[in-house]
């Protein structure tokens, strides 16, 4: 799954930031981009993904689509909402995912609610949704708490609520170089996220290095 792309940290350096094209008052912005492995809230997607989306914003309200490959068929993402910012430099937005796959294999949806709230070098992402799972329905939670900073350094500590559980942390690097997007994190997830066992079965924690390419335009 992919995080809303309103909350316009974590992600953007993972798979590439939004880049702009006016269209009268609109801005309209496309994405591509590949990732060494697909982690999205400290869980694995799968081992090398690419990926493309396209967002159209006006006025404060969004909406977008993206898609990734899962090995499995293919991952899309809908979404929309509406977001402010000031010129204090507060920003919000509340919006709605949905999160779809085309295989057999893998999930078979999410949807949930985003409310998102930025000030400065801090953001705060709540997110509440519905999994429909081979055939079981279930809810969760999730809070992700992220530090951006001006030379391209984040920290992101994510947990894990309600009928599911578990936490990770991220930190990592993200720059421009030619137009071309690059990054390179470090994740740490917990036993309960990892799909990492030991001899005798049991679950580890989970430590992966995720380098990224993307081009926005």
């Amino acid at each position: 799954m992919k995080k809303l792309y309103r909350m316009l940290t974590v992600l953007v350096v993972a798979f590439g930031g939004l880049g702009t094209a006016q269209v009268a008052t609109a801005d309209v912005s496309y994405n591509i981009g590949y990732v060494s492995e697909y982690y999205f809230r400290g869980i694995l997607q799968k081992s090398s993904s690419a990926s493309a989306g396209i967002d159209y914003e006006e006025n404060g309200f969004y909406i977008g689509a993206w898609g990734a490959d899962v090995g499995d068929g293919i991952e899309y993402d809908i979404y929309l909402g509406y977001g402010i910012e000031t010129e204090a430099g507060f920003s919000a937005s509340l919006g709605y995912t949905t999160y779809q796959y085309t295989g057999d294999t893998f999930d078979d949806e999410y949807n949930e609610g985003n409310l998102n709230l930025g000030y400065g070098i801090f953001s705060l992402e709540y997110s509440k949704g519905t999994c429909e799972c081979f055939g079981a329905e279930s809810d969760y939670d999730f809070i992700g708490v992220t530090l951006s900073f001006d030379n391209g350094l984040y920290a992101t500590a994510g947990f894990h609520g309600d009928e599911s559980d578990g936490e990770y942390f991220e930190f990592g690097y993200g720059t421009t170089v030619a137009e071309i997007d690059l990054g390179a994190s470090i994740i740490f997830a917990s036993d309960e996220l990892s799909g990492e066992v030991d001899s005798d079965g049991n679950a580890n924690e989970d430590t992966a290095l995720v380098l990224s390419i993307g081009k926005s335009f």
